[in-house]
């Protein structure tokens, strides 16, 4: 297991998370989002930490709700892109899958499904202002009879939105896609959704019936200068690594690729076993904080594929073989994130298969 990355996957903080999250959402129920692997965490780890916990799931493709059904798991799951192709629906009936329903293709399809498969159960997404996917809200009714006289379609069909920037809890543009919502399925039945994690902290008016929370689940936040810990989440995720070489190098000297760090006094600088071939982001700038034992110290140089370098100054006790975190509970990879010029989402979501996973129950 030596040169090891390892990402630490802390299934108490996880459930911990849920809770905390309906206690916040309720009386709504709770989708837990579990695309992208999970956010990075792994799929089918995530479904059995939250299976019977979670009110349903949320993913991203027909593929993911299989890879579900397949572990055992017998939730509610919503296919939150819907069906690609004529193909899909058939298969989502077999499944038992939700699909959201955003385009006028779809409708084709889904005329076409057999009753006898089951009647597949669907929402209706609206645009309200993410200009993404979704049917215009003037067109919201039209379409939602349509979809109601379907013989394939279970007649309790869902309506749903997305918010482009509720981290912005006194921004305008939230308010307006509430109101527009509101105004295209007021005299529409069927249950609503519409909260985002962020959503769910800072805009409860729009708590619908369900709320989709994928990052608030992991412990992440969106919300600027914030980390989960700051709205009382866990962070779900450690990665870490060893220290496996400390080098003193000369004033004057240059770090890593190109040189683009110059070593200011004679110094020791370590060097941590992980690069962008892990996930770790190579656009991380020099000074990104890393913790070595319990230091923290800042990295310099280029971030490599396998390798970085760090600063020693003010770790002078370190030495080989100490652990290195790159991101955890002691350091939110939000502030990591900030420093590579992206999101938490990007960074855990960028794992790669030679990081080796574990899993514990704090």
């Amino acid at each position: 297991m030596s040169r090891t990355t390892v990402a630490t996957i802390h299934l108490g903080a996880l459930r911990y998370n849920l809770a905390r999250i309906k206690e916040l959402a309720a009386p709504a129920k709770v989708m837990a989002v579990v695309k992208a692997d999970a956010y990075g965490h792994g799929l089918e780890r995530v479904a059995r930490a939250l299976d019977g916990a979670a009110n349903a799931f949320a993913v991203a493709s027909l593929g993911d709700g299989l890879r579900l059904r397949a572990a055992g798991h017998r939730q509610r799951i919503v296919v939150l892109s819907g069906p690609d192709q004529a193909g899909d629906i058939a298969e989502m009936q077999r499944l038992g899958l939700d699909a959201a329903i955003h385009h006028e293709s779809q409708l084709q399809w889904l005329s076409e499904a057999s009753p006898a498969r089951g009647r597949l159960h669907v929402w209706l997404k609206v645009d309200s202002g993410m200009h993404r996917l979704g049917f215009a809200p003037e067109h919201a009714a039209a379409v939602h009879a349509q979809l109601a006289a379907m013989a394939g379609i279970d007649p309790d069909i869902g309506l749903m939105t997305h918010f482009a920037e509720s981290e912005v809890f006194d921004g305008e543009r939230t308010l307006q896609q509430i109101e527009r919502f509101r105004t295209a399925t007021n005299h529409l039945s069927g249950p609503r959704s519409l909260s985002n994690s962020a959503a769910v902290l800072g805009w409860p008016e729009a708590r619908g019936d369900w709320v989709r929370t994928g990052g608030l689940l992991y412990g992440l936040s969106v919300v600027e200068e914030k980390s989960g810990a700051d709205f009382g989440f866990r962070p779900v995720m450690t990665l870490a690594t060893r220290l496996i070489a400390i080098n003193s190098i000369k004033r004057g000297e240059r770090i890593g690729y190109n040189g683009l760090w110059e070593c200011p006094e004679d110094m020791p600088v370590g060097v941590a076993a992980v690069g962008y071939g892990d996930g770790y982001p190579r656009s991380a700038a020099a000074g990104t904080p890393v913790l070595v034992g319990s230091r923290r110290v800042p990295l310099i140089g280029r971030v490599s594929m396998d390798l970085i370098t760090l600063d020693l100054r003010d770790a002078p006790d370190a030495k080989v073989g100490d652990r290195v975190v790159l991101w955890g509970p002691e350091l939110p990879v939000e502030f990591v994130a900030a420093q590579a010029g992206t999101i938490s989402y990007d960074l855990t979501c960028g794992m790669t298969r030679r990081v080796l996973f574990v899993e514990d129950e704090q």
